[in-house]
């Protein structure tokens, strides 16, 4: 059986593995990633290394640092934490690109460091952006960012792989965004969900790459852990478009070795030379196949406030939706081509923004910005009333200026829109095309740039239900608990984000303390929940729980509220990832789940008081309402974590050559 692209490119990461192995999905192995990427969250992954006993990093060439979500911030503290940050990145060698230059992921690709057949990783969630170079992109956490930095290595389970068919061509005016948006509604049951994606077919031939930008920078939306695309001629020709900027003597300024990201076109063409490294076997299994027709995806609006729930463009022009903001701003939609997309409608159309709508605008990096004002796309853009914000993050992620306020609409090109990301918890936002936004900001309600005719659009090929995984006993480590016994709160939503369990507004709030954190858990999903919460209570939720951002405190602000453990249908693979990091208990029981969604009374509230639950993990079985349900023995590398009290701990204590105590 031959490897996918996945699968070949992880086994080119791999440590410590023999010559010749191959891996596969399922596999626990220890990877090397070409590169490791911070952003703000630098200045928490720096006391975690320094916590773990570490005093050097391994490989200063691995972690590039790129400031850019709270950057409109100019508080004392903010600065002294950014300042800090530098002063690390100059102690330690390590490459550093100060607030200004762009959105990190932009950068990352910018400036080169990720190329066809590498593996990058990022403790951010749209990691998976870098998939559009042939490449592996995928989100780690704090906690492996120190390790990483102490020992140029993590742990990383190889996911299941999804193949996506893409056929046809695109409509004029139907871009990337149109497409990721048509993928996560049409194939919203979890179809990709943890898994990797490849995108395949002849479609793929017509897709640009800023369209392949924005399409695997969604995957994370869509539920998966990576979005990869082939290594073609379109790859090919990007590279080499990029290899001037590397002599380029207003390039931004970095330390250390240039060879870290500069590529030269003798690379490029030895890449080529060796494609069929960066091509999955001709006999390579997936776990699933999807397929789309691009001729049939028509534009599509996301939401109010749910990713996966989209209408046509036509059914949203005729409800007329007013709109009090617009954005176009993210690491998803706000590169060169989407600004001249958008000034493009505006030169179109004419006129100016509509009366009592704010049109937000920043652009993925200085870089766009200043080819954007060579065009004069962004001079259109400004003439006609959009807001300039400095390349980053900002509204996206709540932070900054021109949040969307209560009872507010919004239309947005961001890649999120999930109840109070943006603003206000009682604000409305959707998302579609930079276009879209364009077109509803000069329009006042939500509206196509132009005229669309309905089409149904998509097939899908869906692997068989997943049998239930038998009880099976386990050895319990000593310092494990072998059962637990508390009173349930069901929490009845699926793909509950981190949002939704801790708000954005706290994430780089790095003063806050234990108990401050675990009083705001879950009050943008329901603010009545501390009014439920007691001490020892077990939280059971719904599918797909801990989606969207990589922010470690959704699942320590749960442990240091004392919750034992979390039980869900299925979880985000990054959520997971940072409750064992931090040695927060969580594992899947969708059994469970459905048992109480049978019983009425366990849905009439977003939090409800259940009955008591025995947990017994040395039989993995647990108990409710007199009946018994398995669930995956957790292994003994996850319980290594909760016993150490997370991966700092062990990572410290093997540092130190000591065992786990």
């Amino acid at each position: 059986m031959g490897l996918t692209l996945v699968e070949k490119i992880t086994s080119r990461h791999a440590d410590g593995l023999a010559p010749g192995t191959v891996v596969r999905s399922g596999d626990f192995i220890s990877i090397r990633p070409r590169h490791v990427m911070t952003h703000d969250n630098t200045g928490a992954v720096i006391p975690k290394f320094k916590q773990i006993g570490a005093t050097s990093i391994v490989d200063p060439a691995q972690p590039v640092f790129a400031i850019d979500h709270d950057i409109q911030n100019t508080s004392p503290e903010n600065l002294a934490k950014y300042s800090k940050i530098d002063a690390f990145a100059a102690e330690h060698g390590i490459d550093f690109y100060p607030a200004g230059t762009g959105i990190s992921h932009q950068v990352m690709v910018e400036q080169g460091y990720v190329v066809p057949g590498s593996m990058v990783v990022a403790s951010d969630s749209h990691s998976n952006l870098y998939g559009a170079m042939a490449a592996l992109g995928t989100p780690v956490v704090r906690t492996d960012a120190a390790s990483i930095w102490a020992t140029g290595v993590t742990w990383w389970q190889v996911p299941p792989v999804a193949k996506v068919v893409l056929t046809g061509k695109l409509s004029p005016g139907v871009v990337g965004k149109d497409v990721i948006i048509a993928l996560c509604g049409l194939f919203n049951k979890d179809e990709v969900l943890n898994h990797a994606v490849e995108f395949v077919g002849d479609g793929v031939t017509h897709l640009p790459m800023s369209a392949r930008m924005t399409i695997a920078n969604m995957t994370t939306e869509w539920g998966a852990l990576a979005g990869v695309f082939p290594f073609d001629e379109i790859t090919v020709g990007y590279l080499r478009s990029r290899v001037p900027e590397f002599t380029n003597p207003k390039r931004p300024g970095r330390r250390g070795s240039k060879s870290r990201s500069a590529y030269t076109n003798a690379d490029i063409d030895k890449w080529w030379k060796n494609r069929s490294d960066f091509t999955a076997d001709s006999d390579a299994e997936y776990a699933i196949e999807l397929e789309l027709d691009l001729a049939t995806v028509v534009p599509h609006v996301s939401g109010p406030n749910e990713v996966k729930t989209m209408v046509s463009l036509p059914e949203m022009e005729r409800k007329r939706v007013p709109i009090q903001k617009a954005y176009l701003l993210s690491c998803v939609n706000a590169r060169f081509e989407d600004l001249r997309d958008a000034a493009e409608v505006i030169r179109t159309r004419g006129g100016h923004v509509a009366d009592g709508v704010e049109f937000y605008l920043a652009p993925a990096s200085a870089e766009t910005q200043a080819r954007a004002e060579s065009t004069g796309d962004w001079q259109t853009l400004i003439s006609a009333g959009a807001i300039p914000l400095p390349p980053g993050c900002g509204a996206c992620i709540g932070l900054g200026r021109a949040l969307v306020q209560k009872g507010e609409t919004a239309i947005s090109a961001t890649n999120r829109n999930f109840k109070g990301r943006m603003g206000d918890r009682e604000a409305f936002v959707y998302l579609a095309s930079p276009a879209v936004v364009a077109a509803s900001a000069l329009a006042g309600f939500i509206c196509a740039p132009t005229n669309f005719s309905e089409r149904p659009a998509g097939t899908a090929t869906r692997r068989p239900e997943k049998k239930s995984r038998p009880a099976g006993s386990v050895q319990i480590m000593e310092g494990f608990p072998s059962s637990v016994r508390g009173r349930i709160l069901f929490i009845d939503k699926d793909n509950l984000n981190t949002d939704g369990i801790y708000a954005g507004k706290h994430t780089y709030r790095d003063d806050m303390t234990p108990d401050q954190m675990a009083a705001v858990t879950f009050e943008n999903y329901d603010p009545n929940f501390n009014a439920f919460y007691q001490k020892g209570d077990v939280v059971v939720a719904g599918f797909n729980f801990g989606t969207g951002s990589s922010r470690e405190q959704a699942a320590t602000a749960l442990k240091f509220k004392g919750i034992p453990c979390v039980i869900a249908g299925s979880f985000s693979e990054t959520y997971k990832r940072n409750a064992f990091n931090n040695g927060f208990v969580v594992f899947e029981c969708p059994e469970l789940v459905t048992h109480f969604r049978k019983i009425p009374h366990m849905r009439d509230a977003p939090t409800t008081v259940g009955p008591e639950i025995t947990i017994d993990y040395a039989k993995s079985i647990l108990t409710v309402d007199e009946k018994s349900f398995p669930f995956p023995p957790l292994s003994p590398a996850a319980q290594e974590l909760i016993v150490a009290g997370g991966a700092e701990k062990l990572v410290a204590s093997r540092l130190q050559g000591t065992a786990v105590s």
